[in-house]
């Protein structure tokens, strides 16, 4: 099969937002909360083309965004609108319609991603393709520390024994800050995360998912500090 594209992104955007009204394009930090991913995109040469799936194509062209040599924006259905419509009919729909070999999905609650990250994280993907067999990739957070259930009892550590922490087993937390993946291995799972995938952590400072009040506040915080360190630190 041949392919138009190699790597093409994708970053689903709607209009309404449950938890943080009108978020995607809400300030933060001085711009719209989606331009942060956007332009981190845009900064990524191996990403070719990068895709909105969306219902607010008037909300994004009066923040300056339209379709250009770079992005595509595709209004969405209005059978898979909605809070509660499944993200995975958003991708099928997209990937139904744009022929890549490669597809990075990313959201626009997480702006403090960095190129840098997403790029390291596109070369482990395709090594991990090549030499070791996996289909896919998904960012995590990563956790060396004791857990417990509701009731007291350890989960990952016996309290009769206690090791040092570093020692313990590594415990990963679904991030949703990047998920990487072809047309092949969604097929095979309905969803982005295929049947092998590679488990990426990203760093602490990057790894925010906005999905609440309290979680915005610690985003645009640790986003205006770092914008301070820039300031007072320029590139020589």
């Amino acid at each position: 099969m041949s392919y138009f594209y190699k790597t093409v992104a994708l970053l689903p955007m709607k209009a309404h937002s449950a938890r943080v009204r009108g978020k995607n394009f809400r300030n933060f930090a001085g711009k719209p909360l989606f331009r942060w991913i956007l332009d981190t995109l845009l900064s990524v040469e191996e990403i070719e083309k990068i895709i909105i799936n969306t219902d607010a194509r008037q909300i994004l062209k009066e923040n300056g965004v339209m379709d250009s040599d770079r992005v595509l924006i595709r209004d969405r259905k209005p059978e898979i609108c909605g809070d509660h419509v499944s993200m995975n009919l958003v991708i099928d729909d997209d990937l139904a319609a744009i022929d890549s070999r490669t597809f990075v999905m990313t959201h626009t609650t997480n702006p403090l991603l960095t190129a840098v990250t997403i790029r390291e994280a596109i070369e482990a993907y395709q090594l991990g393709i090549r030499e070791k067999g996996k289909d896919s990739l998904f960012t995590v957070n990563e956790y060396q520390t004791r857990f417990y259930r509701e009731d007291g009892s350890a989960v990952n550590h016996d309290p009769n024994d206690l090791l040092p922490t570093q020692e313990l087993e590594p415990w990963y937390e679904e991030n949703s800050n990047l998920y990487i993946f072809t047309k092949e291995s969604f097929k095979k799972t309905n969803a982005r995360i295929g049947a092998n995938p590679i488990l990426f952590p990203t760093p602490t400072l990057e790894s925010a998912d906005i999905d609440n009040a309290t979680q915005w506040r610690i985003a645009e915080i640790i986003a205006l500090a770092e914008m301070l360190v820039q300031t007072a630190n320029p590139p020589s």
